[in-house]
């Protein structure tokens, strides 16, 4: 195998495990979110993770590929080296990952504080403005009042019942 063939088979592996990222990202979608990115995470060291093959000419393989061949057809003793290289960048991916959520948390929490005060006082003006049905039979009892029609004349969009 030429250096070409080499680059050629790297560059098809990358379009494929870009191509299974996708399809596990999308696979996630619907869960949680505490538990969806750590998958993700863990899909990603799997698949993007390269072990050296032959240390002598600096040719790496996917980690995955190189423990599953070994396992399988019992050639070689690469396996506890992929593993571990596994393991290596699975720790710097957690490490990494924690780091992003311990900046991300305390600005999502400022975030909702945030916009919990600002839809606050919204609710509670509608809730003002909505006459109780106690004050609309008030107002019918003093005269013939259109109850679908409020305080503004503009039209009720739910009309109570009459008792």
């Amino acid at each position: 195998m030429n250096e070409h063939d080499y680059l050629l088979a790297w560059g098809a592996y990358g379009v494929a495990a870009l191509g299974c990222l996708l399809v596990s990202f999308r696979a996630t979608g619907w869960m949680w979110r505490w538990l969806r990115e750590p998958l993700r995470l863990i899909v990603a060291v799997l698949l993007l993770t390269p072990t050296p093959v032959d240390p002598g000419r600096d040719l790496y393989a996917p980690a995955v590929a190189v423990t599953a061949l070994d396992i399988v057809f019992k050639v070689g003793n690469n396996a506890w080296k992929a593993v571990s290289d596994l393991a290596m960048y699975g720790m710097i991916g957690l490490v990494l990952y924690l780091i992003f959520v311990a900046i991300r948390w305390p600005i999502e929490r400022a975030i909702r504080a945030r916009r919990a005060e600002r839809e606050k006082p919204a609710v509670a003006d509608e809730e003002e403005e909505e006459p109780t049905l106690r004050q609309l039979m008030e107002r019918e009892s003093t005269g013939h009042v259109d109850t679908r029609l409020d305080d503004r004349g503009d039209r009720r969009l739910r009309i109570e019942p009459r008792l």
